[in-house]
């Protein structure tokens, strides 16, 4: 049995994953607007179903100088970051110059819970392109950006995908697609 491969990740409606500079400030905007009434627990739902994070070093270095700054949030995971620049190694994070392609084909087969996908076009759009990633799960946040990161850059062919769940807690909407 292969470990799932599960990308979760936020958007703005137009489709964004950050803004032009790679801020993501709009992401709380939602949460601290006064029109959350409900707690969502989805994140630590989904965070108990993983125990490896797969980023690149532009989102490594983002959580770890911008969004949390005084400790490392995948602490208790396997982690690997995808980087030219390798020798960083700490005991809880693995900087690797593999492909993301090669390094999930390797770990989806050893034992462990899903893998988590995170950060931008450079580690999604290969795994998109192979179909490794076996679940979307996708939070559309409501602002409108206009510009930005995108989430998904083109490609082809088309890729179709299957809703398998759609909800709305507070105000954002959650979404989970499958290849099958």
């Amino acid at each position: 049995m292969t470990r799932k491969v599960i990308l979760y990740i936020a958007t703005s409606i137009d489709g964004f994953i950050a803004d032009t500079d790679g801020g993501v400030e709009w992401l709380s905007a939602s949460e601290t607007s006064g029109l959350a009434k409900d707690i969502d627990t989805t994140y630590d739902v989904f965070y108990k179903e993983i125990d490896t994070v797969i980023m690149g070093r532009t989102t490594y270095n983002q959580v770890v100088n911008e969004l949390s700054p005084d400790f490392y949030p995948y602490e208790d995971k396997i982690n690997y970051v995808l980087t030219s620049k390798v020798g960083d190694n700490r005991a809880d994070i693995n900087f690797s110059n593999e492909s993301v392609v090669d390094l999930v084909e390797r770990l989806r087969h050893e034992p462990g819970k899903a893998i988590w996908i995170v950060g931008g076009n450079s580690v999604i759009m290969p795994l998109v392109e192979k179909n490794l990633i076996d679940e979307y799960r996708i939070a559309t946040v409501p602002v409108l950006l206009g510009s930005g990161i995108p989430l998904f850059n083109t490609f082809n062919p088309s890729l179709f995908l299957k809703l398998r769940e759609s909800r709305q807690i507070n105000t954002i909407c959650y979404h989970t697609f499958t290849l099958n």
